[in-house]
């Protein structure tokens, strides 16, 4: 079904308002699609609004094609159509309301609907070919509109491509500076890692010294409880307690000594500040009950 009558007339004048210099063949493309768009866009938005669109073909002569078809609405909103076409070279002219065939003329004289049965099968094809159009004018359409979209998205996508070269280019720009500063920095991490070596050096004759050290706490710590448990066996011998149980609390410093929360007389504060000096020196207390603290406790060391 052609649309119109100079048809490449048209098209020439919607390339040359679109831009047909373009030297680029997908752009000449694009701007063909757009044409056609166009041409459907208006039949639709006349058709839409009840006025007469005028569909010729461009070979009046060729059989199974016809010249005109207007599409209208009267007044009480009922769609008319208006067919005139050359049929295997006959001139044949119907009217149809609301798709119902109401006028017939066959060569100019008007066919009685009584007679309408003799042509029931050019009647057919020419109903047949008029709905076969209309399918392919929609599918035509929504070709065109994807095209006139993806035309769209091709000029935005040119846009985004220039604004992409200058980033880029700053970009470029931007890691050659980084380049040189970070060969700058390369310096500057290799003279570091001499210095962590250095520095990891020293943390190894520092945890060499640690060590060293941990062996002495664990072996004082063990000396420390060696002393304990003989100050609690004395503690029992000299009858302060009843037995090594019954030990709850000890304190020793430089001025008393304790026992379960009770002062021991000087002479007892004596003999154990001189027997275990290094408990008393260190401020010691010791804990061995359920709402206090366990163990060996000294704020200080000696000297």
């Amino acid at each position: 079904m052609v649309l119109w009558k100079g048809t490449e007339d048209k098209k020439q004048i919607i390339n040359e308002k679109f831009g047909q210099q373009n030297k680029s063949t997908k752009m000449k493309t694009n701007y063909m699609k757009v044409s056609v768009v166009l041409a459907i866009t208006i039949l639709t938005a006349f058709a839409a609004n009840g006025q007469q669109i005028s569909v010729q073909d461009k070979a009046t002569g060729d059989a199974g094609r016809y010249e005109n078809y207007d599409v209208t609405s009267n007044r009480d909103g009922k769609q008319v159509e208006k067919l005139q076409t050359n049929w295997n070279n006959k001139q044949y002219k119907m009217e149809l309301v609301n798709d119902q065939m109401t006028a017939l003329y066959v060569e100019g004289e008007k066919i009685p609907p009584a007679d309408w049965g003799k042509y029931s099968k050019v009647i057919a094809e020419i109903r047949e070919q008029i709905r076969k159009d209309k399918i392919q004018a929609k599918l035509d359409q929504a070709q065109a509109k994807r095209d006139q979209e993806q035309a769209m998205k091709d000029q935005e996508q040119a846009k985004r491509d220039q604004e992409q070269a200058v980033r880029d280019q700053t970009e470029a720009k931007v890691a050659q500076e980084q380049a040189a500063n970070d060969q700058i920095q390369a310096k500057r991490d290799q003279e570091q890692a001499v210095r962590d070596q250095e520095q990891a050096k020293k943390d190894q004759e520092q945890a060499q010294l640690d060590q060293i050290q941990a062996k002495k706490d664990q072996e004082q710590a063990a000396e420390d409880q060696r002393l304990m448990k003989q100050m609690i066996a004395e503690l029992v011998s000299d009858k302060i307690v009843p037995d090594e149980e019954s030990v709850k609390e000890v304190t020793l410093n430089a001025d008393e000594m304790t026992v379960n929360g009770v002062k021991q007389p000087d002479a007892i504060y004596q003999k154990y500040k001189t027997k275990y000096s290094r408990f008393a020196l260190g401020n010691f207390s010791y804990g061995n009950g359920e709402s206090s603290y366990r163990g060996i406790h000294m704020s200080r060391q000696e000297p």
